[in-house]
């Protein structure tokens, strides 16, 4: 049994309470846009920033230490799993992911192997006990992993794209080479998961950023079913964030699918959110990130009208993607400050 942290309003608004305002963090709050990452980014490449745990668990918490933010989130990034299961990534400047050898054979997909996470990622477990202790117990902190699919997309495209052309030509023209590896990555992204729950992370975030590339039908059939694998296999361990940017046409099936909690990124209108998922789900989001380039007050007239939009219960104010790396640093605490000086 975790020891629960003295501010447990993230987990109350998980759990469906009555809450006086709000929870809120920002996806990305531990990145570019703060002077002390950069510090450390001009210092250390990017995986060794990730497989550093001293490294690791200080970028998590400098967010923590700046803001009055409600929880934490594990500084790592999607692509260790790829990394775990022995397919090559690096971190290209200016490039971002890039996979030398993308997987387009049936041999290198059943060459892949299913990782014992101890052995290849024992610096991200690592990484959790340290943050925990810098922690002390002031608020909780999330674990994450990227959605099979996503992942998918990488490692078969070889790099980020508009479109994923290659990723679906894939699907399309191979399907059960598709399932293979989608299969394998749904296994080990399971197993790290629960390793993480295990260490002591208090709920868990799976980012499909790239599920909106699909259509509605595809969705289900190349991600969804995955992501529910996931979320069958951690449900009674730990809560379940599932974030699957563009895919509001999928929003009524993932209420149904038992995630504690559900994403909504800037598109999709909160109002529009509450009803697909009938009121009984806890949701997230949905700032677009570059509003936080507004003034600070228009920050907290949007951020106010967002919580209004939402309502305070069941929810948990943060933005509808990744914080960008030019927000000011007063634009950021706006928004932050905004939440905590919601009243109905």
């Amino acid at each position: 049994m975790k020891t629960l942290p003295k501010n447990t309003l993230y987990l109350d608004a998980l759990q469906g309470k009555t809450v006086h305002r709000p929870p809120v963090w920002m996806m990305r709050q531990a990145g570019r846009y703060l002077p002390e990452f950069r510090a450390l980014r001009d210092k250390y490449d990017f995986f060794t920033r990730c497989e550093t745990p001293e490294l690791a668990s200080e970028i998590t918490v400098q967010p923590i230490r700046r803001y009055p933010l409600d929880a934490a989130i594990l500084f790592s990034d999607i692509l260790v799993i790829p990394q775990a299961m022995g397919i090559e990534v690096e971190m290209k400047p200016g490039v971002g992911p890039w996979f030398p050898t993308p997987i387009s054979t049936k041999k290198q997909i059943e060459d892949i192997q299913i990782p014992d996470i101890n052995a290849r990622l024992q610096y991200v477990l690592d990484a959790i006990t340290l943050t925990l202790e810098k922690l002390d117990n002031s608020v909780p902190l999330i674990g994450f992993a990227g959605s099979p699919w996503t992942i998918f997309c990488y490692c078969v495209e070889g790099q980020g794209s508009k479109n994923f052309a290659k990723a679906k030509a894939l699907c399309f023209s191979k399907p059960e080479w598709a399932h293979e590896l989608l299969q394998k990555i749904t296994d080990t992204t399971l197993a790290y998961l629960l390793k993480k729950i295990e260490y002591g992370v208090h709920a868990v975030q799976i980012f499909d950023s790239w599920g909106g590339m699909l259509s509605p039908t595809d969705y289900q059939t190349f991600s969804w079913q995955y992501i529910q694998q996931l979320i069958d296999g951690l449900k009674t361990h730990a809560p379940v964030i599932a974030f699957a940017k563009g895919c509001w046409y999928a929003l009524e099936k993932m209420a149904n699918s038992s995630a504690t909690a559900l994403g909504i990124d800037w598109t999709c209108p909160p109002q529009y959110a509450r009803q697909a998922t009938g009121q009984n789900i806890t949701l997230q989001g949905n700032l677009d990130p570059s509003r936080l380039l507004s003034s600070p007050k228009e920050i907290t007239v949007e951020t106010h009208k967002m919580i209004r939009n939402f309502g305070k219960d069941r929810y948990i104010a943060n933005l509808g993607h990744g914080i960008l790396p030019n927000i000011p640093l007063e634009n950021a605490e706006a928004f932050i400050n905004a939440v905590h000086s919601y009243k109905d």
